[in-house]
């Protein structure tokens, strides 16, 4: 059966909240991800170990890191997560994240926007 949009959103949540959140990067590649990876964002390598080996770090680098969901969007094959990004001892960011899934609604590719959270806005609007 083909994935669906909402399946796919709820799949990119889950994948980004095992790996982030739970700090199981490997499990979230093995419950979520296709049979290849891309990768976009230029501070992780190509392909399911780098992403595995770049998160493990992450995990034991920023203890108490958290991601919150702020909303998301599902349109065909792709999902866009907007996101609030907690780092314990850093800066904070709003992210945005586009995960293309496969037809068997795993994630096959990503790319990200980060954006420092800053304490000082030219507008009361905010970043979420």
């Amino acid at each position: 059966m083909p994935s669906t949009p909402e399946a796919n959103k709820a799949n990119a949540i889950a994948f980004y909240d095992l790996m982030f959140n739970q700090c199981e990067p490997r499990a979230a590649i093995e419950a979520y991800v296709g049979d290849v990876y891309i990768q976009h964002n230029p501070h992780v390598g190509d392909g399911k170990e780098a992403f595995i080996s770049y998160f493990e770090e992450m995990a034991s680098g920023y203890p108490g890191k958290e991601v919150r969901f702020i909303r998301s969007v599902a349109e065909g094959e792709l999902v866009v997560l907007h996101c609030h990004q907690i780092w314990p001892g850093s800066d904070d960011y709003a992210g945005m994240d586009i995960f293309r899934f496969d037809q068997n609604g795993k994630v096959v590719e990503h790319w990200d926007v980060l954006q420092v959270i800053a304490g000082e806005s030219k507008n009361d609007n905010g970043l979420f």
